[in-house]
Order: structure tokens, then C-alpha cells, then sequence
């Protein structure tokens, strides 16, 4: 599997990365099924693990360091903190007293000393980004963590952060983890770019848009459509376009003689700004098949007929990202007098 430097961390992971979310639900794969899933994906030559503290209150980070005990040293760790992991208001965000409480959580349940990157999963507006940095950056020097990053940060707060880290002097942020794929490419714009300028990378996720991208003929008939059936909603204008480039992307992949994921993710992985796309299978036959997209490459005539499908830079749904977590848009009273 190709392999890819994380940024400027020093740190190199593979083409592919396993994202654990779907790891911990009642009903969802057993422990045992998530473990050989995991282990599965290491032996195919993938590295990099990703979880988060909030994913199934903490069940999928045990899941993950059950999965990763005695082969901790193979393993690039990945987790988030910031999402709200209660009712208390003091349970989310960057806060240092809220982040050297997180860590400490995330590590006991991971089975581990150490994460090699702490991702913040989303903008925190209440906190000064230098606060946030310092707490880090003494997490860093404790050993705890080895590398930081940003997750859905928009590319003004991305620029924000890398100011804020040389002013105060404290640990950047070396990567991003954006959503990306065929239907969502807004990080084109402006997110990719500042990640290139500052030297960070991109750990994509989402890369078969929800299920659009999966090949299904029904893919509303998938888990995740029952648990967000706007997803899938038909009435809606944004996506019935998204069923139209369905159409004329299964065309594409037929000519190719690829599945439809294998064409998403080769999409995804072709940006020199993604220094690794995040899968998140379900089953292990969900798995199988996306790590045999890992040699799979298209060129640039397929490119070129993907961006006359969907623009470059464009999001079919915008309502597909999270534009309402920022307060000049909750807020009426930042953008109007």
C-alpha cells in the first residue's frame, strides 16, 4: 500500500486509513468481528487508526485498544476531543481544563501511554486559539501526544491556527481532516490550498459520500440512510442531483472496469493535498472491498470527466457540511444591526 508523509509530523501512513466510528453500536459488528476487522486492515498494509472520544461515548477508542494491544507499535493512533462527551457545558471544546481531562479519557480507554495525533474534531469559538495550542503543546511535552491536528476547520481558522502557534510559540496543528469526496469538494477552494501553503496534511473523510458513492443500486436502503433520512431524501433538488451524477459516474466506473467505491476513493486519493482517505466499513465484506482500491488509480482523462460531472470546488448539498457550527451564521446578531 502506498505510503504518504503526514504533514511535516515526521510521521508516514498509508494511502488508506481505518476510521473506527462504526465501532461500538448496539447491533453493530461484535467485538471480536471489529478486532479481526482492525487486524485485517493492518496486515493489508494500512497504519493509521483513527477514533474519537465521542464515537459511541468512548465505546469505539475501547473497541480500537482492544484491537491494537499487542500491536501498539504498528500502529499511527489517531483520536479526536471537543464534542460534547456530556451535559456540562465544560465537557466539550478546547478549553485546557477540558482538554487535560479528554486526553486522560481517551488513553485509559485506548489501552495506550501515548497518541501519536490528537485531532480537535471541531472549531471551538468560545476559546482562544492560543489557549487550546498551549494545553496541547504541554501534552506534547509530557509525552502524551505526538503530534496535533484540526478536524472540519475552515480555511480562515486553519491560517488562524498556524499564526496563533508561531506568535505564541506553541505546537502547530500538521494536519486537517476535512470531509472530501466526489459530491463534497469544497475543500478545493480554499481548505487544500492552505494545507499545501503551511506544509500539513489532509486525513479525508467520507470518501463514498454517505453511501452515494457506495455502487448500491438502492443506497438508501443502507444503515446510515435509516439513521439520516435527509440524506436520501428524494424531494430535496440537491439530491436528485446527486442521483443524476450517480448515474453517470456507475457509466464512468462500468468503463473503467471498477466498482463505484473504487472510483471514489481513487478520486479522493489522487489530490496531492490527502495524505490519507478514511474508510469506515461496516462488515468485513464492506472491508474487502475497499482495501482492494488501494492499488487502483485513474488518470487524468477520468479526471477530467469526474469535474465535468460535479464542478471542482463544489458541494452538490452544502447542507452535507457542518456551515451552522459557525456563530456568523447561528448568531443573528454578527451579521446583522
Amino acid at each position: 500500500m502506498k505510503q504518504n508523509p503526514l504533514g511535516g509530523s515526521g510521521i508516514i501512513v498509508s494511502d488508506l486509513a481505518f476510521g473506527a466510528m462504526n465501532f461500538g453500536f448496539p447491533g453493530g459488528p461484535s467485538d471480536e468481528t471489529a478486532v479481526q476487522m482492525i487486524h485485517k486492515a493492518l496486515d493489508a498494509g494500512v497504519n493509521l487508526i483513527d477514533t474519537a472520544d465521542v464515537y459511541t461515548a468512548g465505546e469505539s477508542e475501547r473497541v480500537v485498544g482492544l484491537a491494537i494491544k499487542d500491536r501498539r507499535d504498528d500502529v499511527v493512533l489517531a483520536t479526536k476531543f471537543g464534542l460534547p462527551m456530556g451535559e456540562d457545558p465544560n465537557q466539550s471544546g478546547g478549553s485546557p481544563r477540558w482538554i487535560k481531562r479528554a486526553v486522560e479519557g481517551s488513553l485509559r480507554r485506548l489501552g495506550t501511554d501515548y497518541i501519536d495525533l490528537y485531532q480537535m474534531h471541531r472549531p471551538d469559538y468560545r476559546t482562544d486559539l492560543d489557549e487550546t495550542l498551549a494545553a496541547l503543546s504541554d501534552l506534547v511535552r509530557e509525552g502524551k501526544i505526538r503530534a496535533i491536528g484540526s478536524s472540519t476547520f475552515p480555511a480562515e481558522l486553519i491560517v488562524s491556527a498556524q499564526w496563533a502557534a508561531e506568535k505564541g510559540g506553541h505546537r502547530r496543528f500538521v494536519t486537517e481532516q476535512p470531509r472530501y469526496s466526489i459530491f463534497n469538494r469544497r475543500p478545493e477552494t480554499h481548505v487544500f490550498p492552505a494545507l499545501q501553503q503551511f506544509g500539513m496534511g489532509a486525513i479525508t473523510y467520507a470518501p463514498l459520500a454517505s453511501g452515494w458513492l457506495s455502487g448500491r443500486e438502492n443506497p438508501a436502503s443502507s444503515q446510515r440512510a435509516q439513521m439520516e433520512t435527509h440524506v436520501f431524501d428524494l424531494d430535496s433538488a440537491a439530491n436528485q442531483a446527486k442521483a443524476t451524477a450517480v448515474a453517470q459516474l456507475r457509466e464512468l466506473a462500468d468503463g473503467l472496469g471498477i466498482p463505484m467505491t473504487h472510483l471514489a476513493l481513487a478520486f479522493v486519493r489522487a489530490h496531492p493535498a490527502v495524505s490519507a482517505a478514511l474508510i469506515g466499513p461496516r462488515t468485513p465484506e464492506q472491508l474487502d472491498d475497499l482495501l482492494a482500491a488501494a492499488d487502483v488509480t485513474i488518470d487524468d482523462a477520468t479526471l477530467d470527466r469526474i469535474d465535468e460531472i460535479v464542478e471542482p470546488g463544489a458541494d452538490i448539498n452544502p447542507a452535507d457540511n457542518y456551515d451552522a457550527a459557525i456563530p456568523a451564521f447561528a448568531d443573528k446578531r454578527l451579521r446583522r444591526r
